[in-house]
C-alpha cells in the first residue's frame, strides 16, 4: 500500500475541492471518487470533471500527481431516506434538532466505500472534507465520529488507511484562506465559479461566492464564509 497516494472524496464542492488541492499539494499521488445518491443538488457531479481539468491546467506541476477518476451510483440511500436532499421537499429544521437536508449514515456509506477502493487500489490516505467547526449539525460530520469510523475501517479491513479532515476545525472563511495559500487566485476562482454548494442545485445565479440560491443553508454558509475572508 502506498504511503505517498491519497484517495479524495470530491463531491464538487466547496469543501471537496479544497480538500482535493490539499492533498496535491502533499501526495505524489492523488485519486478521486464522487458518489451519485440521486441528490437534489446533482450538479455537483457534472463540475467534478470541469474543476478537475481546470486544477490541473492552472497548477501544471499538480497535473502529474492527479491520478484515476471514479464515480459510485449510491441511490440505495435515496431510497431509505426522506430528506430535503433527496426529495423535493422545504428544507426544514425537525423535531430531533437535526435539519431535514441530513442523510442518515451518507457519510458513513461514503467513507467506508472509499475505504474499499482504497484498498483495492493500494491507496493509504484518505482525505474527506467534513467539518465539526462551520456545519449543518450533521453527527456524521462530527471529530469522534471520524476517527471511531477510522478505527472500525481498519480493524474490519485489516488494514492502516489514515483518515484525513483538514478542514474539520475550519470555518468557511479559513477554507476559503486555505484555498488561497495552496492556489492563489486562481484557485479561488475556480473554487468559486466551477464548484457547487447550493442544496437547489441553482446555477442560474453567480454571487460574489459562487452559484447558489442564495437562501439555503448551505448558500448562506457559504456566503458568509467569503464575506468574512474579504472582511
Amino acid at each position: 500500500m502506498r504511503d505517498d497516494a491519497a484517495l479524495v472524496l470530491f463531491s464538487g464542492g466547496q469543501d471537496s475541492a479544497t480538500c482535493l488541492a490539499w492533498a496535491l499539494d502533499r501526495f505524489a499521488h492523488v485519486e478521486t471518487i464522487g458518489f451519485d445518491y440521486g441528490q437534489r443538488h446533482r450538479v455537483e457531479l457534472e463540475l467534478r470533471t470541469t474543476f478537475r481539468a481546470r486544477l490541473t491546467a492552472e497548477n501544471p506541476h499538480w497535473a502529474p500527481r492527479l491520478g484515476a477518476d471514479q464515480v459510485l451510483a449510491l441511490d440505495a440511500l435515496r431510497a431509505v431516506s426522506d430528506t430535503a436532499l433527496t426529495r423535493e421537499t422545504e428544507i426544514a429544521m425537525q423535531a430531533d434538532g437535526l435539519p431535514n437536508t441530513f442523510v442518515p449514515g451518507r457519510n458513513l456509506i461514503f467513507v467506508t466505500f472509499a475505504a474499499a477502493l482504497a484498498y483495492r487500489r493500494g491507496l493509504r490516505h484518505i482525505v474527506t472534507g467534513v467539518c465539526e467547526t462551520d456545519y449543518s449539525g450533521y453527527p456524521d460530520c462530527r471529530d469522534d465520529t471520524l476517527k471511531a469510523l477510522q478505527v472500525a475501517i481498519n480493524l474490519g479491513m485489516q488494514a492502516r488507511f489514515v483518515l484525513h479532515t483538514p478542514l474539520m476545525w475550519r470555518d468557511k472563511a479559513a477554507t476559503w484562506a486555505l484555498a488561497a495559500r495552496l492556489g492563489g487566485a486562481a484557485l479561488v476562482e475556480a473554487i468559486r465559479v466551477d464548484t457547487h454548494s447550493c442544496y437547489l442545485g441553482d446555477r442560474t445565479h453567480l454571487h460574489p461566492w459562487g452559484h447558489g440560491c442564495g437562501n439555503c443553508p448551505a448558500c448562506d454558509l457559504r456566503r458568509r464564509g467569503w464575506e468574512t475572508w474579504h472582511g
